[in-house]
């Protein structure tokens, strides 16, 4: 029975970090499937983003992104973005690359 408790803790524990941003906090497990190396969620360019009347406008490039093969334009709505935890912006991209499925962006202040 021990055994099998100590299995379920590491696993539970590697789970815990495969959501991990670079900086250390955590992407919420909805959000990201997989790990820092293979994952969809991933820190993306200040450059990439411009704060619109509406929302975000995500304008993305090859490289921007892990995922990202060829040029993609995400118009995302203010209410959908979540906080970052380092003040940089994360986008979550699956199934694939022309869906995103969690935007993390630093507070704005006012």
């Amino acid at each position: 029975m021990r055994s099998i408790l100590t299995c379920v803790m590491i696993a539970y524990a590697s789970l815990a970090t495969a959501h991990d941003a670079p900086s250390g906090w955590s992407y919420d497990p909805y959000c990201c499937n997989g790990d820092s190396h293979n994952g969809d969620c991933q820190m993306i360019p200040s450059k990439s983003v411009a704060v619109t009347p509406g929302g975000y406008r995500v304008t993305l490039l090859p490289g921007d992104h892990r995922l990202v093969t060829h040029a993609h334009v995400f118009l995302l709505p203010i209410t959908k973005a979540m906080q970052s935890g380092d003040n940089d912006y994360h986008l979550c991209l699956f199934p694939n690359e022309d869906t995103p499925r969690c935007f993390y962006a630093p507070e704005m202040g006012y």
